[in-house]
């Protein structure tokens, strides 16, 4: 059975979706993303996906009425069949086909394509933790817009890949900022550290979960700029994502973070996640 994609205003069988060669999206990488997660046809943060949606469009200056999607991502849930399963929705919007130019040009309609796909959780890594590597983070200076622009972090995952580990954490001027698809969360001695948003860091929605469940639960959090050296000297190293969940590191590079094992803080926000999922 043929997967059903929506492309421009209409759900039509996946070998059917074609886009123009001239898009922007193809030629500039000039576009942005969203991947939701559904528990059971039951979507998770979904406004706050939206809402980062929303603002990387307008930091792109691409105009959208996004107020369709939900509708459109529940549709795709429903014509694939996946009410019953853990599902992801991957929305990209370009900003449409155009001869090529370097300026952004002037009334085009944006291309608008998203897809339904299976999205279970990762049980073996959650229970047991994940290798991860450090490489310097050689993307651009403007992390925080979801761009489709991902061949930086696509490199450096494939690094992480060749190596055997799950993730691959990115260092910029000696101080952790992210991993190439997923926060980075840190536990010393009970308080939960994790970078400052800015242009540098992507805000995750999965971060800003975490985040509100330590405050409704009296876990201290210190956001706060940390070393590469302080991020091996850890109690507790976890990953964060709507496709990671919160996933325990439990080694970095040939190094392992305190025993060995995913730590009782990080455990702790396992369990307050998956009640709410």
């Amino acid at each position: 059975m043929s997967s059903i994609v929506y492309l421009n205003g209409e759900f039509i069988a996946a070998e059917e979706a074609r886009i123009s060669p001239n898009d922007r999206g193809f030629l500039f990488a000039d576009g942005v993303y969203e991947v939701a997660k559904y528990y059971h046809g039951k979507a998770f943060r979904f406004q706050d996906h939206l809402d980062r949606l929303k603002r990387s469009l307008k930091e792109i200056c691409i105009a959208y009425d996004t107020e369709k999607l939900e509708a459109v991502f529940m549709e795709l849930i429903r014509k694939n069949d996946m009410l019953d399963k853990h599902a992801g929705i991957y929305l990209q919007i370009s900003r449409g086909a155009a001869k090529r130019s370097h300026h952004f040009p002037e009334d085009i309609e944006p291309t608008v394509y998203a897809y339904a796909f299976d999205l279970p959780s990762a049980v073996e890594k959650l229970e047991n933790g994940i290798k991860v590597i450090t490489r310097d983070d050689i993307r651009w200076q403007r992390c925080d817009i979801k761009s489709v622009s991902l061949l930086p972090n696509t490199m450096l995952y494939d690094e992480a890949h060749k190596n055997g580990a799950g993730e691959c954490i990115l260092i910029r001027d000696g101080k952790v900022a992210e991993a190439t698809h997923s926060s980075v969360l840190c536990v010393k001695n009970g308080i939960v550290v994790t970078r400052p948003l800015s242009n540098l860091i992507l805000p995750g929605i999965t971060r800003k979960v975490i985040m509100e469940l330590c405050a409704a639960h009296n876990i201290p959090v210190e956001e706060r700029l940390f070393t590469q050296e302080e991020l091996h000297e850890m109690d507790e190293v976890f990953i964060a994502g709507t496709g990671s969940e919160i996933c325990p590191v439990v080694q970095i590079e040939d190094k392992l973070i305190a025993d060995g094992k995913p730590g009782k803080t990080t455990r702790l926000l396992q369990k307050l996640f998956f009640e709410l999922t």
